[in-house]
């Protein structure tokens, strides 16, 4: 019924064990992606290692075809994102499947970046 409130085309979105997550950052096989506002981000850091890219800037940021989009991103390379708690992120994973990026996975929350052993950075 609501299927216009759902982000077009596209993968699918996958959970990512945040251990593998933290060791696939350092080996730089994937890009992280925090989809917190700055205020967030300025308040309790972020992962080593990720992208700040808010959530309302995710279309212009992220999608391939933007004049704007971010050139450490490609739609070949895997990318994981996280929020606060892991809702936002899980939306903002399904809009980049849908722009076509092939391996985009759900990391949750910055929190669970930190307790799998990954530094947060201020």
């Amino acid at each position: 019924m609501f299927n216009f409130l759902r982000p077009s085309g596209g993968g699918k979105v996958e959970r990512i064990d945040p251990r593998e997550a933290v060791a696939k950052v350092a080996k730089g096989e994937l890009v992280l992606i925090d989809v917190r506002d700055g205020m967030e981000v300025k308040a309790s850091g972020k992962a080593k290692g990720a992208i700040n890219v808010p959530l309302a800037t995710i279309k212009m940021k992220c999608d391939p075809s933007s004049p704007e989009c971010l050139k450490e991103l490609s739609v070949e390379k895997p990318v994981a994102l996280y929020c606060a708690s892991g809702a936002r992120s899980q939306g903002a994973a399904q809009m980049l499947a849908g722009m076509g990026y092939q391996h985009v996975y759900n990391l949750g929350g910055l929190y669970d970046w930190h307790a799998a052993g990954g530094q947060v950075v201020r």
